[in-house]
């Protein structure tokens, strides 16, 4: 039984900054690519960034050089640290794997899921 689950969501003025993690547990292989995704209200989900196995990193244009994406394999931790933080990227954030590989940031099939953790950026 896979299990992600997020933490370290929270309120953040403009501008600042939040460190998210991904705890993983269960059957599940370091091959994996893994992806952040967020939910803002009224649209539909988004692909933030991915990383596979070997720390290859992907954004979105978006979020370019203000996010960073990260995994510790040793203690099954996914980060995503947000810098620049705007009141538009308030969203449910969710991390996720996917087997096979990923080209495209959001746009493989991701099997496993968190159950989100929600991101308040202020004004």
């Amino acid at each position: 039984q896979v299990q992600l689950v997020e933490s370290g969501g929270g309120s953040v003025q403009a501008g600042g900054s939040l460190r998210l993690s991904c705890a993983v547990s269960g059957d599940i292989s370091s091959r994996y690519f893994m992806g952040w995704f967020r939910q803002r209200p009224g649209r539909e989900r988004e692909g933030v960034a991915h990383i596979n196995s070997d720390e290859r990193t992907k954004y979105a244009d978006t979020v370019k050089g203000r996010f960073t994406i990260s995994r510790d394999n040793a203690k099954n931790i996914l980060y995503l640290q947000m810098n620049g933080l705007e009141p538009e990227e308030t969203a449910m954030y969710y991390c996720a794997a996917a087997r096979g590989r990923c080209i495209v940031v959001g746009g493989c099939t991701y099997r496993y899921w968190g159950l989100g953790t929600q991101v308040t950026v202020s004004s």
